[in-house]
C-alpha cells in the first residue's frame, strides 16, 4: 500500500495561506516534485521526519508560495504530517506507540514507520538525486550544525550552504543520513531550536541557496570553512531511569538536570560544570557505548556528593530540556573539547 501522495509543481494558490493549511493540503506523507531549469540534475530535500520540528516545512511552504524556480529538479519529501498536525501542533516527535521515523531507514521494515521509511528510500532511489538534505530542528535551543557519516569535499560543501559546524558521526542508528555511505551524499542539517525565529530564517535562506545554486557539491574546502567535530558519544538513560529538570534535586527521581542545561549546547564544559543531581552511581543510570562496544559512561560524567559533573573538559551538543525527548533519545552528545572523539 502506497503511503506517500505525489504532486508536481503545485500552484502557490492551491497550497493554502499558512503552514497549517499547507499540511492540511498535503493530508499525509507527501512527495512534491519541482521541475528545475536543468532537468538533467535532481536534488533531494527531506523534512518533518519528526513532527515537532517545523522549520523545514515552514521553509518549503515559503518557497512554494514565492513562486520561485529552482536551478535543477527538486524532489521534496514531507514525512510526519500526522504527528505534526496532532494537537498540540508541532509538539509530537512521533505518534504514540510509533517508532522514531529517523531510526527506521534500515531493515527490517516491518511496522508502519518502517514501511514509510522504505517508501521514502525507494522514492529517492527512483529519482536518483545528486545530493540530499534532511532538515531538522535541534531538541533544545542552540546553534545550527550539520551531521554526516564521513567527511569529504562533497559533504563539506553541502553543510556549508547552511552552517559552519559539522559533526562526523557513524553511530548507525538507522537515520536517513546513513544511506550516504553507499548511495548519495546526504547530510542532516539541524537549523536550531524549533521555536527560534533564527532557525526558521536559516532554514529558508539555506533552502533557497540549495535550490538555486548551480553546484552544491564542489565548494572549495577553504571557502566552506566548516568546523568539524568527530565521532561523538551519546549519553543515554538506562531503561527505567526517571528524569526531571529542576533547580535542586527532586525527590522520587533518579536524575535531576538543571533547567538551563541547554545553555551548554556547543559550549565547552569543564570537570567543574554542574549538570544536575543523581541518586545512584552513574553506570547504574546512564549508558554510553563507544565505537568498540565498550562502556564510555565514566569518560563523560562523574558524580561527587550526589552532584553530576562532566568527567573532563568536553564539548556538548543536542542537549534538551524536554524530558520526553531525553528519555526516548539521549541526554546529549559529546566530543573532547578540541573536537576529537573521546578516547579512554
Amino acid at each position: 500500500m502506497r503511503r506517500v501522495v505525489f504532486m508536481r509543481n503545485p500552484s502557490p494558490d492551491t497550497i493554502g495561506n499558512s503552514v497549517d493549511e499547507f499540511l492540511a493540503f498535503l493530508g499525509g506523507p507527501a512527495c512534491i516534485f519541482l521541475d528545475g531549469d536543468n532537468p538533467n540534475h535532481t536534488r533531494g530535500f527531506v523534512t518533518l521526519l519528526h513532527g515537532n520540528e517545523p522549520s523545514g516545512v515552514m521553509a518549503l511552504f515559503r518557497w512554494l508560495k514565492s513562486g520561485a524556480h529552482a536551478a535543477v529538479n527538486i524532489v521534496c519529501l514531507v514525512a510526519s504530517v500526522s504527528a505534526a498536525t496532532t494537537e498540540p501542533r508541532f509538539s509530537h516527535r512521533m505518534l504514540p506507540d510509533h517508532r522514531d521515523l529517523n531510526r527506521c531507514f534500515r531493515p527490517p521494515f516491518e511496522d508502519t514507520q518502517g514501511h514509510l521509511a522504505e517508501e521514502i528510500l525507494e522514492i529517492l532511489r527512483v529519482h536518483h538525486p545528486e545530493a540530499i538534505i534532511d532538515m531538522h530542528n535541534t531538541s533544545g535551543s542552540g546553534p545550527s550544525f550539520g551531521v554526516c557519516t564521513h567527511l569529504d569535499r562533497q559533504h563539506d560543501a553541502l553543510v556549508s550552504i547552511f552552517t559552519q559546524k559539522l559533526i562526523i558521526s557513524n553511530l548507525g542508528l538507522g537515520a536517513l543520513m546513513d544511506i550516504s555511505e553507499y548511495t548519495v551524499p546526504t547530510v542532516t542539517i539541524e537549523v536550531g531550536g524549533r521555536e527560534d525565529e533564527e532557525a526558521h530564517e536559516l532554514a529558508y535562506e539555506g533552502l533557497c541557496r540549495y535550490f538555486t545554486a548551480d553546484d552544491v557539491l564542489h565548494v572549495p574546502g577553504e571557502e566552506a570553512g566548516v568546523e568539524t567535530l568527530h565521532d561523538p558519544l551519546r549519553l543515554e538513560l538506562k531503561p527505567g531511569t526517571s528524569l526531571v529538570y529542576g533547580d535542586q534535586p527532586q525527590a522520587g527521581y533518579d536524575v535531576t538536570l538543571r533547567p538551563d542545561i541547554e545553555n551548554y549546547n556547543f559550549g565547552t564544559v569543564t570537570h567543574e560544570s554542574h549538570l544536575g543531581w543523581v541518586a545512584q552511581e552513574a553506570t547504574h543510570l546512564f549508558s554510553a557505548i563507544d565505537a568498540h562496544g565498550q562502556c564510555a559512561v565514566q569518560r563523560l560524567v562523574r558524580i561527587e556528593d550526589g552532584k553530576l559533573y562532566p568527567a573532563r573538559a568536553l564539548k556538548l551538543f543536542m542537549i534538551t530540556n524536554n524530558a520526553d525527548i531525553a528519555r526516548s533519545d539521549c541526554l546529549f552528545y559529546a566530543v573532547a573539547d578540541d573536537g576529537r572523539t573521546i578516547t579512554p
